[in-house]
C-alpha cells in the first residue's frame, strides 16, 4: 500500500513538472513569436517614415509646379497617388501585424475586476477585458499639442498604479502606447518638441511612464512604444481633421518578460 502511494505520489509530481515545463516553453515560444513580429514591423515602420518623407517632399515640389505651370504636374500627381497608395497597403499589413502579435490576453478574474471597476471610475478610461488593455483619452489625459500628463489626469494614473503594485498584478509588465490623430504638427513651438505625430506620440507614452516611475511602479516591468498616426481605431476625417477615437496611449498588462 506504501509503495501504490509513492509511485502516485511521484507520477502526480512528474506530471506536475511535466506540465510546468510545458507552460515555460509554450510562453517562451510566444516570446521568440513576439520579438520575431516586433522587429519586422520596426522595419515596415521605418520604412513608412522614409515613404512618408518622401510624400510630402513630392507635395511641395508639385505645389510648385503648379505655380509655374509645366508637364511635370502630372507626372507628380501620378507619383504621388502611387505612394500614397503604398502608404495605405504598408499601413494595413503593419495594423495586421500588430493585430497578430501574442502579448494581451484575458487577465486573472481578480485582477480583471479591480481593472473593471477602475474604468468605471473615470471617465477617461476604458477597459478592454478580452485583450487586459487599459486605454486612456489623449484629450483628458494632455492638453493639445503638449506631452505634460494633466493634473487632473494624474488622480487616474495615480490609481491604475496601485492596482498594477498589488499581488494580483506583480508579475505582470506594462507596455504603454501612444497614439495620435493625423492632424500635422502645426505650431512652430510645439514642432520644436515634437516634430512629427510619431514623436508625440512616444512621449506621450514616456510622460506616464514618468508618473508610474513616481508611484513605485518598477521601471523592468514598463517599456513604451509611440505609433503616431499609423494605428487608427476610426477612420479620420477627410483633409486632416482627426478623430478623437484615434488620440489616445494604451496601457497593455502582458505575462512577465513579454
Amino acid at each position: 500500500m506504501m509503495r501504490t502511494v509513492k509511485l502516485s505520489a511521484i507520477f502526480l509530481l512528474s506530471g506536475c513538472v511535466a506540465l510546468i515545463n510545458g507552460c515555460t516553453s509554450e510562453l517562451e515560444d510566444l516570446r521568440v513569436q513576439n520579438n520575431t513580429q516586433r522587429a519586422r514591423i520596426a522595419d515596415l515602420e521605418s520604412e513608412l517614415q522614409v515613404t512618408t518623407l518622401q510624400l510630402e517632399q513630392l507635395k511641395r515640389q508639385l505645389s510648385a509646379a503648379q505655380e509655374r505651370g509645366g508637364i511635370e504636374v502630372e507626372t507628380l500627381e501620378q507619383k504621388i497617388a502611387a505612394l500614397e497608395e503604398d502608404l495605405a497597403k504598408r499601413n494595413e499589413l503593419i495594423a495586421s501585424m500588430q493585430g497578430r502579435l501574442l502579448y494581451g490576453g484575458a487577465l486573472p478574474a481578480e485582477l480583471s475586476t479591480k481593472l473593471e471597476d477602475f474604468a468605471k471610475q473615470h471617465d477617461m478610461v476604458t477597459y478592454d477585458a478580452s485583450r487586459g488593455i487599459i486605454k486612456f483619452r489623449s484629450d483628458l489625459l494632455f492638453e493639445k499639442g503638449s506631452d505634460t500628463v494633466a493634473a487632473t489626469a494624474v488622480t487616474a494614473v495615480k490609481s491604475l498604479c496601485g492596482i498594477l503594485n498589488s499581488e494580483e498584478a506583480k508579475k505582470f509588465d506594462v507596455i504603454i502606447a501612444g497614439h495620435t490623430d493625423d492632424i500635422p504638427i502645426a505650431k512652430a513651438e510645439t514642432r520644436a518638441k515634437h516634430p512629427t505625430n510619431w514623436h508625440l506620440s512616444a512621449h506621450r507614452a514616456i510622460s506616464v511612464l514618468n508618473v508610474m516611475a513616481g508611484n513605485n511602479v518598477e521601471a523592468k516591468r514598463m517599456s513604451v512604444r509611440g505609433f503616431g498616426e499609423f494605428r487608427p481605431v476610426a477612420p479620420n476625417e477627410p483633409s486632416r481633421r482627426g478623430n478623437p477615437q484615434n488620440r489616445r496611449v494604451e496601457i497593455y498588462i502582458v505575462p512577465e518578460g513579454m
